[in-house]
């Protein structure tokens, strides 16, 4: 009776075990997902390697250094199952990239019209509207900075993306043409420049490298990486769209006109060189016809007395052959 007694008793906490203990400390990571278990609150470590040993850190300066250096610590890769103890927590983090505007707030959703329009004011003082994309995903490397670093990482992510940006569009200057392009490209020289809107149209593909050149060091700093930054219109304010556009078709206007006269002047020169070709060919023709006249006369000439005077009349008499009338003149 005891016996049956007790051997329920260790079923029965053999099955509270099973139910409380190992069946809730099982668990899988998905794909697309990494995980990072803490003991206590305490996420486990690989050893005492800090982010400052990583190849990502080199982005940052030396001042920034001591400021990011964050512990490695132990990432669980996808699969499964695993199993954690009940002390334990299990902290799953996706890393797959996410396309957001460039104007989203995730604080503030309503902020930028709705995350639509990013604000940004030029050199020369106009207010403008930017419109694009950022692709961004987490990174393995530095998960300690996403989970335990900062308390929104994305909003940080994206308050430091869009401070540089507009530090840009405030001192964004177009690049200089280089020496001899002007006279090589006639639309070089007549490029509207100065007008900051315009010059940000078209540098556009500048303007997106540098942005992802100057976001390399977010992965050490707040552990997310930025995969691409594409800013796809800049909008200026209705007051001076109008000014703008007639810029720009004075613009289009001049590029014409110096296409033009650019084509006729090509097309005359073409003329020129041959015009100059067939009468270099005429006058070595004719120099060639001359030379060869003056070596018939030195063979003729080497003949012997009278050779000249026959070769005169042979040539006479053939002409009298080939014409239908012949004129003499008689001597009185």
């Amino acid at each position: 009776m005891i016996a049956g007694v007790f051997a329920g008793v260790i079923l029965g906490f053999i099955g509270w075990l099973a139910i409380r203990v190992i069946v809730p400390g099982l668990y899988t990571v998905d794909q697309n997902e990494r995980a990072v278990k803490t003991t206590l609150g305490r996420a486990e470590r690989v050893g005492k390697s800090t982010t400052l040993e990583d190849p990502m850190s080199q982005t940052l300066s030396e001042e920034e250094r001591p400021r990011y250096g964050y512990p490695q610590l132990r990432v669980i890769l996808p699969g499964g199952p695993y199993f954690k103890l009940p002390w334990q927590k299990i902290i799953k983090i996706s890393v797959a990239i996410q396309t957001v505007s460039i104007g989203y707030d995730p604080d503030v959703p309503t902020a930028n019209s709705h995350g639509e329009l990013l604000e940004a004011v030029t050199k020369d003082q106009l207010n403008t509207g930017l419109h694009g994309q950022i692709r961004f995903s987490v990174s393995d490397k530095n998960l300690y900075a996403y989970v335990f670093g900062v308390k929104s990482p994305v909003a940080h992510v994206m308050g430091y993306f869009i401070s540089i940006l507009r530090e840009r569009i405030a001192v964004f200057e177009a690049p200089k043409p280089l020496a001899g392009e002007a006279d090589a490209d006639p639309f070089v020289a007549s490029r509207v420049q100065g007008v900051s809107i315009n010059d940000l149209r078209k540098n556009l593909s500048t303007m997106n490298q540098h942005m992802e050149d100057e976001c390399r060091s977010s992965v050490a700093r707040y552990g997310i990486g930025l995969n691409a930054a594409l800013i796809t219109g800049i909008d200026p304010p209705p007051e001076v769209e109008s000014a703008l556009a007639a810029i720009n078709t004075a613009h289009n206007q001049v590029s014409s006109e110096i296409s033009l006269a650019q084509a006729s002047a090509d097309q005359k020169i073409v003329q020129s060189r041959k015009a100059v070709e067939i009468g270099t060919m005429r006058a070595q023709a004719e120099v060639q016809m001359l030379a060869q006249l003056s070596d018939q006369l030195k063979i003729l000439k080497a003949g012997g007395k009278g050779a000249i005077e026959n070769y005169v009349r042979n040539v006479k008499l053939k002409l009298y052959g080939e014409a239908s009338r012949v004129l003499v003149e008689v001597k009185s």
